[in-house]
């Protein structure tokens, strides 16, 4: 049966069945502990039960990246001038811990203000960051040192 229409295209019982979900379990962007102690997000994901799939985890880091790139485009007026492998090393951090730990590597960001790759290269090296995130951290420099 034909109720309505979505994106130009007829809606169908499957889409009816959505919407109906959607709005009895109601969207939580945060984890909580749903009537019976579970851990569930969004509409009713039950985590401890429904392990995520690999298309899932794809999307959510495709929303990650783009969220990171554009937040770094947004706070470095000189970030979408850099090569595309230092890009991705800042975008690499940013997804790694967020806008405002990035914020505080601050002598490397003023390193690549001067355009100064050996440098900043070092500064992400010198971090606590590189000791936990090891050969990461390695990778991440050396695509800022070579450019």
């Amino acid at each position: 049966m034909v109720i309505g229409f979505a994106q130009g295209h007829p809606m169908t019982w499957r889409d009816d069945l959505l919407e109906d979900f959607k709005r009895d379990e109601g969207y939580r962007s945060s984890l909580y502990k749903d009537s019976v102690g579970k851990w569930t997000i969004g509409y009713g994901w039950n985590i401890d039960d429904r392990a995520i799939r690999h298309d899932e985890a794809v999307l959510r880091a495709r929303n990650d990246r783009d969220e990171a790139i554009a937040e770094l485009t947004g706070t470095f007026p000189w970030f979408p001038f850099l090569s595309d492998n230092r890009k991705r090393a800042l975008g690499n951090m940013c997804m790694n811990i967020g806008m405002p730990k990035l914020l505080q590597f601050r002598k490397m960001i003023a390193a690549l203000v001067k355009e100064d790759w050996e440098e900043a290269a070092d500064e992400a090296l010198d971090s606590k960051w590189a000791d936990q995130v090891g050969n990461r951290a390695v990778r991440i420099s050396e695509l800022i040192r070579s450019g």
